[in-house]
């Protein structure tokens, strides 16, 4: 379940963040941006749906699937395709997400 919550949470935070990226850099109109605070107020109440005893360790394993989720928003929304290094980056987070996620914690 924390790996939906987390993918959910990296889609309505990009699309938040995109909000002041369009008003800011495309010329959007300020408009955009109550979606995107909205958005962001929802992507923050999302990671408090996680099941863990520290916030910490909730947004260090969050990181990875952020990442994921940014470079299918890079492909999907600005038309961008990742390259290899991209890929091997994303690796290389989800296999530190994996492992603060996976191992067993004292707290």
């Amino acid at each position: 379940m924390s790996l939906i919550i987390y993918t959910l949470a990296a889609f309505v935070e990009i699309a938040g963040c995109f909000s002041f990226w369009a008003w800011l850099r495309e010329g959007r109109s300020i408009f955009w941006l109550l979606p995107g605070c909205a958005s962001l107020v929802a992507f923050a109440w999302m990671l408090t749906l996680i099941n863990t005893n520290a916030a910490g360790r909730s947004y260090a394993a969050y990181g990875g699937i952020y990442i994921a989720v940014a470079l299918v928003w890079l492909w999907s929304v600005e038309g961008i395709r990742p390259d290899r290094a991209d890929y091997i980056g994303v690796v290389l987070c989800l296999a530190g997400t994996a492992v603060i996620l996976l191992s067993p914690h004292n707290t």
